[in-house]
């Protein structure tokens, strides 16, 4: 009698080499449809028989469902954060938890400069207008946007991704500001070309950033959802304290404050920073790899909870 291969879940299609790999060691149940997040209850039916779960941002994994996955070995995330599991729980179990190097910084600057692009230029509402018949004509005021080039861009945290956003803004000739808890040394600020400056003074003077800024002043968030209150931006985009939005995560993701929706000055995407298809396949080989690992008893390449090995 062959012996029993492990069982992986996963909640979505993945990109078909990954999914070719993965079927060489192990048996795959995979959700079909790409467009909509697998029920939780279809989720907690799968992985209660698991061995593994290869793990995309959405599935909320919380101590319930890690309860009662009495054969679960592994959560191999797709994210360089778990913020969606919960790692102690999966730590008390002995359940290595695993994560994906920082590749997605291009990828995520390139639509955060796309969503500055579109909510600048007001691209949504044109293409909006367009399909329902209304052409203004071709110098026509109706859709006047926002200057990019030569302006200011204020950047909170000049992380990774930060730095890639400065490195395009440079390209448009624009003042580059930072803020940061830690000022980079200074040779770090010439390579960059940017500026140090309080919160208070970027969020005043540039021309792209967040909610307190001037009124012709522009948020772009591709970061982290919580970090932008969505009610106060719905206020403010209302009363023009600002002029426009572009934002691709959201405080309390799926959902998103039904007060954006509205709004024509918002461009919304739905969390597609690294919705990029050669870079998606090479998120999901290392999954894989981090799977494969922690099956045959090896210890895991991107090991996100050491603790389970000591």
């Amino acid at each position: 009698m062959a012996p029993t291969r492990p069982l992986v879940v996963i909640s979505q299609p993945i990109p078909p080499s990954a999914l070719e790999r993965l079927q060489t060691f192990a048996d795959v149940e995979m959700g079909e449809d790409s467009s909509r997040i697998m029920a939780r209850a279809d989720l907690l039916e799968r992985v209660r028989r698991a061995d593994g779960l290869f793990h995309l941002m959405h599935d909320l994994v919380d101590a319930d469902m890690i309860a009662a996955a009495k054969n679960l070995r592994v959560i191999a995330s797709m994210a360089i954060i778990p913020a969606t599991v919960d790692v102690g729980a999966a730590t008390a179990r002995k359940i290595a938890v695993t994560t994906i190097p920082p590749i997605v910084t291009e990828a995520t600057a390139d639509l955060n400069w796309a969503l500055l692009m579109a909510a600048a230029r007001r691209v949504a509402e044109g293409d909006a207008a367009l399909r329902r018949g209304i052409f203004p004509g071709s110098q026509s005021n109706h859709f006047n946007g926002a200057a990019v080039h030569g302006k200011s861009l204020g950047i909170v945290g000049l992380g990774r991704i930060g730095r890639a956003v400065a490195r395009r803004a440079r390209g448009f000739d624009m003042r580059i500001l930072y803020t940061k808890r830690t000022r980079l040394p200074e040779a770090d600020e010439r390579e960059v070309g940017a500026t140090y400056v309080s919160l208070e003074d970027l969020l005043q003077q540039a021309d792209f950033v967040s909610v307190n800024a001037a009124p012709t002043a522009f948020l772009i968030n591709t970061s982290r959802g919580p970090l932008v209150d969505e009610a106060a931006l719905v206020e403010a985009l209302r009363a023009r304290k600002i002029a426009g939005a572009g934002l691709d995560v959201y405080e309390e993701e799926p959902r998103v404050h039904p007060g954006l929706l509205p709004l024509t000055q918002v461009v919304l995407t739905p969390h597609l920073g690294s919705a990029v298809g050669q870079l998606r396949e090479q998120m999901a080989h290392v999954v894989v790899d981090n799977i494969q690992a922690v099956l045959n008893g090896e210890r895991p390449p991107n090991l996100h909870n050491p603790e389970v090995y000591n």
